[in-house]
């Protein structure tokens, strides 16, 4: 294998390894540590999506077990809107935050030692919420509201064994990758014959890999809308999608735009050395080449001279 052959397929190598670097750094220090997934999902409190989610899924649960007779539909309404306006209080962003870092446990558990069960994020500390705060109104039926099993699927065991195929591979890959997309890029540019060059199209070629799995992102996301039929529980399963995978964003839109800036610098940068050098090399020459003319005029000069003081003054001549 020649070097220019290596250098190229390390160059390539190393753009390829880019947006496998970025998935496997966010799955290992944003989803794969709590204190960040809990981070990230803390604002989806306050996203009217979500809260009708949290809404529809406490209001369907206590009335599996609640018998009211003829007054259910007046009691779910009911419920249903005092479920919605405690969503709004700092006490369910506490709850959420605490069922949201117990969902995280239990996906994380599960990939790691690979269970078979569905994992649910538990809306009891919710429930319990509502109930303590119907207690206080007075309304009849709130102590039969059950609080146990207030629950809301978010992997199924199939979902969960194809996701941990891959997403625990990612994880376990963690800084590797990006390490190695470096490693490869420094050790094919030292190869190179023609650096600058190789590093402009190295550049481009990492924000082209950053780009694609930028556009990757949002089908992603609609193959995972595409299975779920309820409204309501579509948007709120987007707004965590886009929650999660922001941080995902963010890093291939950075890796973009410095690619395309040090490429952009990189040839730019190359025309008025480029310049530079042709002047000054058109300098030395134009310098030597007086240089040696100046001795063959001088004396040209002189032998003219002497010529005339030989033959004298014109008005002298023969």
């Amino acid at each position: 294998m020649t070097r220019r052959t290596a250098s190229a397929c390390l160059l390539v190598l190393a753009c390829l390894l880019v947006p496998l670097g970025t998935l496997s750094t966010w799955a290992k220090y944003e989803i794969g540590d709590s204190d960040r997934y809990v981070s990230a999902m803390a604002p989806l409190a306050g996203d009217a999506d979500v809260r009708n989610a949290v809404a529809d899924a406490v209001t369907t649960g206590v009335m599996k077990s609640l018998d009211v007779g003829a007054l259910e539909p007046v009691v779910e309404d009911y419920l249903h809107d005092a479920v919605v306006s405690f969503t709004d209080t700092d006490a369910f962003r506490g709850a959420w935050n605490t069922a949201n870092r117990a969902a995280h446990d239990a996906v994380q558990q599960a990939l790691d030692e690979g269970t078979t069960g569905p994992v649910t994020l538990d809306l009891a500390p919710v429930t319990r919420q509502v109930k303590q705060q119907l207690e206080a109104n007075g309304v009849p039926f709130a102590e039969r509201i059950p609080v146990a099993h207030t629950e809301v699927t978010l992997l199924s065991a199939g979902d969960l064994a194809g996701l941990r195929k891959g997403f625990h591979a990612f994880q376990l890959a963690g800084l590797w990758l990006p390490s190695a997309a470096v490693v490869c890029a420094a050790a094919g540019l030292a190869l190179a014959r023609r650096r600058r060059r190789a590093l402009a199209w190295t550049a481009l070629g990492a924000a082209l890999s950053a780009a694609a799995l930028l556009v990757a992102l949002p089908i992603a996301r609609a193959l995972t809308l595409s299975d779920i039929s309820d409204a309501a529980n579509k948007a709120a399963t987007a707004a965590v999608y886009d929650a999660l995978t922001s941080p995902l964003r963010t890093a291939s839109w950075a890796i973009v735009a410095v690619g395309v800036l040090v490429a952009l610098a990189v040839w730019l940068g190359r025309h008025p050395f480029s310049r530079a050098r042709s002047a000054a090399a058109a300098l030395r020459r134009e310098h030597s080449g007086d240089t040696r003319r100046r001795p063959h005029d001088e004396h040209t000069t002189g032998n003219r001279a002497d010529d005339r003081l030989v033959q004298g003054p014109p008005h002298a001549r023969p």
